[in-house]
């Protein structure tokens, strides 16, 4: 692939759906926590080593040019992301009770420290004066009298006492209980030791010349991940793209999360990387969705899926020209959808952006689309060929759901098997049967 211009993507695909079946086992033949959670750190501790090795696989591959592309859930317990998802979400529908926003401007308002109270007065939120002053000014970190959604999001990384000072009266338990809730002594554990793997693993991918690409998952699982990832953003890309994070355009939320996610970026000062993908949850999405109640997250069509796909981009390359974010960003178009790869070159040349200043990258799976990726290896742009590996139970139901992501791929198949035959029948009349990769 590198003779035409095309580097690697290397996928172990591990998550959450298969490691479950570890901590049932476990349960199943141990009663005591800790034993259980030393059975499943030793697991995760295992995986940690296969993707090291990963790392190794495409430093020597590559040339310290391609990327790891790797799953948090298979460094953690499945629940672990689960709750750390439904503290985020919980912190945010905080903020935006006490502040009246919405999902598409709860990063633009603030509050002040008397409309903050007044609003815990409303809503019959008891809490200490003095404790909530000395509180208020640790998080106005700018000394302007007031706090935002930014401000607000940094009482996920204090003590477990400022989350819990927020109480209220339960009528359902008749107990007065906290409005976030917290991580268990030995989640805390496992969250720290996960986290320490993750760490490793940066440090060595970075030592390494190779980039990290965090998949997306589930919507139960995401906003845990997409924190996390954030994270370790702030830490590893101050002077390079190193770590990415997967953006899914099937979901509603997309655009304003990549908003957020961008000016987060201009604030803390630190490289934006995306992986733009349609999504691959579609269906578990929907049924969880119809099966609990709550509005379905995936948007209604296909064509609102593109059209999804292309305001994301077309938003991330406009903050290209942010004098604060000024090439400090860089956008994967991982899709198998010809117009969105023909709109995202466009794009390119409409803003004077040149392939080399990979701004943005294109990738395609392994085996599929190679017209597309080759084609764009041999001009001159940034693609990638994404390699998904591991035991074959394991990467088969990743496999199925590329194929749900992408509705035109059958249609794509027989364009492909068209092609195959053409360049077949050139070759064999022009006696050139072993192709010849062109010299630059």
């Amino acid at each position: 692939m590198r003779k035409f211009g095309v580097q690697s993507i290397m996928d172990y695909s591990v998550e959450s759906d298969s490691l479950q079946n570890i901590e049932e086992k476990a349960a199943s033949e141990i009663v005591c926590e800790k034993k259980i959670l030393k059975i499943t750190e030793n697991e995760f501790d295992k995986i940690i080593k296969i993707f090291l090795k990963c790392v190794d696989t495409v430093a020597n591959a590559t040339k310290r040019e391609g990327f790891a592309a790797i799953k948090l859930t298979a460094l953690g317990r499945p629940q672990l992301f689960t709750k750390y998802s439904e503290m985020i979400v919980q912190l945010q529908t905080f903020f935006k009770a006490i502040t009246g926003s919405t999902d598409n401007d709860i990063f633009l308002n603030k509050i002040s420290k008397e409309e903050f109270l007044k609003r815990l007065e409303e809503f019959q939120i008891k809490i200490d004066n003095q404790i909530f002053e000395d509180w208020f000014k640790m998080l106005d970190t700018d000394e302007d009298g007031f706090i935002d959604y930014y401000d607000w999001e940094a009482l996920l990384n204090e003590k477990k006492e400022l989350i819990q000072m927020f109480t209220s009266f339960n009528v359902r338990t008749g107990k007065v209980e906290p409005l976030i809730q917290q991580f268990t002594e030995i989640e805390e554990q496992e969250f720290s030791n996960m986290m320490d793997r993750l760490l490793h693993l940066a440090d060595y991918a970075k030592s390494a010349g190779v980039g990290i690409m965090i998949d997306a998952e589930q919507t139960y699982y995401q906003p845990a991940i997409s924190r996390i990832v954030i994270d370790l953003m702030k830490k590893y890309n101050q002077d390079s793209c190193q770590i990415m994070n997967t953006y899914q355009a099937y979901l509603k939320k997309t655009l304003s999360t990549i908003e957020h996610d961008l000016r987060l970026s201009q604030r803390e000062n630190f490289y934006f990387g995306c992986k733009l993908v349609r999504g691959a949850y579609m269906e578990e999405e929907s049924k969880r969705a119809a099966d609990r109640g709550y509005e379905n997250p995936i948007n209604p069509s296909y064509e609102a899926t593109n059209e999804m796909y292309n305001k994301c981009l077309e938003r991330i390359i406009k903050e290209h020209h942010n004098e604060t974010n000024k090439n400090k960003i860089s956008v994967m178009v991982a899709s198998h959808n010809e117009e969105s790869i023909r709109k995202a070159i466009q794009i390119l040349k409409d803003e004077v952006i040149a392939p080399s200043e990979n701004v943005i990258y294109f990738a395609q799976l392994y085996g599929m689309c190679d017209q597309i990726s080759f084609s764009l290896g041999q001009a001159g742009y940034p693609a990638f060929k994404y390699v998904p590996y591991g035991p074959v139970e394991e990467v088969l139901p990743y496999l199925s759901r590329r194929a749900l992501e992408n509705g035109s791929m059958l249609q794509n198949l027989a364009k492909e098997r068209k092609l195959l035959w053409k360049e077949l029948k050139r070759r064999l009349l022009s006696g050139q049967i072993i192709h010849r990769v062109p010299i630059a």
